[in-house]
């Protein structure tokens, strides 16, 4: 499922956002890429550890945690801290498939979705577009700033290179309660019907039914 989220971020939020990436460092995106992706990558990205990059993923988290669309989709168990990555003119990242399992330790976790969140305005820059392999060929995506996208983290994708200005982005990675992509969709959909029928007649009889339906299928297909 490829999932549009529109407005994760406000204006004000973005505006910070902004604010603070202008103050922060930024290295070499290579030191966070695996052995086939450190090849085709070409990027930059907010070095971690720091009082900023801290402030930052705390604002980006919130900001996905309070997202209907994405709590819905989703599912999430456990989400990475947030990457926050820059792309001048003359940077790409070529074509790979994010790795399965991330983190380490009892702090490792299957990557079943990604997220990418845009944090400038695509007037900003020229390229710069992720491009997505699907079963429907190629999607090309270039969303307004405080927008995401949600997709599969097994689709093979790539950031066309930038030609002219700056990329900028937060890109995150999600272990699904569900981690089965086609029963997420169906839960996504049957969650929306679900939505609208107890925000029309909550105490109509096909709503409730709808509603014990979507409950307990989340509770046979979660993996926890």
């Amino acid at each position: 499922m490829l999932l549009h989220l529109t407005k994760v971020l406000d204006n004000a939020k973005l505006a910070n956002i902004r604010e603070m990436l202008g103050k922060t460092r930024f290295v070499d995106g290579k030191h966070s890429a695996g052995m086939v992706a450190e090849q085709v990558k070409h990027n930059e990205e907010v070095q971690s550890g720091s009082q900023q990059a801290q402030y930052l993923d705390q604002l980006v988290m919130s900001s996905l945690a309070e997202n209907a669309d994405f709590r819905s989709g989703a599912l999430p168990y456990r989400v990475a801290q947030p990457v926050f990555a820059r792309y001048t003119k003359g940077m790409y990242y070529g074509d790979h498939i994010d790795d399965p399992v991330m983190g380490s330790g009892i702090e490792k976790f299957r990557t079943d979705l990604a997220v990418t969140l845009f944090l400038n305005d695509p007037s900003e820059y020229e390229g710069g577009e992720l491009v997505l392999q699907s079963n429907f060929g190629e999607k090309r995506i270039k969303l307004a700033a405080g927008d995401a996208v949600l997709y599969p983290a097994s689709s093979l994708h790539r950031i066309d290179e930038v030609t002219h200005g700056e990329r900028l982005v937060a890109v995150t990675w999600i272990q699904s309660m569900v981690r089965d992509n086609e029963k997420r969709e169906l839960l996504f959909g049957l969650d929306q019907a679900r939505n609208d029928l107890l925000a029309q007649a909550p105490k109509n009889d096909t709503s409730k039914k709808v509603d014990h339906t979507y409950v307990n299928l989340v509770r046979m297909w979660s993996e926890l």
